[in-house]
């Protein structure tokens, strides 16, 4: 019989195979690759020469050049941070964002409030 602390290590496992990201997760990125989803993250979809255009319009100290810009996408596509569409200068890329788990906790406040207005 699986104990509590087997389950929460499958449910670790299964998000890690998911794929994906959340905010958290960007902490640990590298600058570039950091800056590169916090330009994703205002879009959540940008074609290969939007994001060339963006990359362009950052201050001169944070601009990647475009060996840098290709070689970011590439390990964030790899490391599933985003998904591309397409090849070359019509690539798309989306952010792969990490589903949510729902929450009960409302439902069951209603119910006891009802309950206790009901007595």
């Amino acid at each position: 019989m699986p104990g509590l602390f087997d389950r929460l290590q499958s449910q670790i496992n299964d998000k890690n195979r998911e794929g994906g990201i959340t905010a958290l997760d960007l902490a640990d990125l590298p600058p570039a690759l950091r800056k590169i989803m916090r330009l994703m993250l205002r879009q959540l979809q940008m074609t290969y020469p939007q994001l060339c255009e963006a990359v362009e319009g950052l201050p001169e100290k944070e601009r990647l050049s475009r060996a840098d810009l290709d070689l970011s996408l590439e390990n964030l596509t790899q490391q599933a941070w985003l998904t591309r569409l397409g090849e070359g200068t019509k690539a798309v890329y989306k952010v792969n964002l990490r589903a949510k788990s729902g929450s009960t906790l409302a439902s069951g406040i209603w119910s006891a409030l009802d309950d206790k207005l009901k007595k």
